[in-house]
């Protein structure tokens, strides 16, 4: 079992919580709860995985806080 690391946001325009994985092709999903999106976006990475492991584009390595 393989573990990902999801980014998620708020869409301030219709409420839903929106995740994808850095550098992982697809793998995007919505819901309207975290949990609806948690479930969501393991469903979608599990299809992925049917074509076999992936060739990440990238690596998720943190965020950073600017003052500007």
């Amino acid at each position: 079992m393989n573990s990902y690391t999801a980014v998620v946001e708020k869409c301030t325009e219709t409420g839903l919580y929106v995740g994808y994985v850095p550098g992982f092709p697809g793998a995007h999903s919505q819901g309207t709860t975290l949990d609806e999106l948690r479930e969501n976006m393991q469903e979608v990475i599990a299809m992925l995985l049917e074509d076999g492991e992936p060739i990440l584009e990238g690596q998720f390595i943190g965020t950073q806080t600017l003052a500007v």
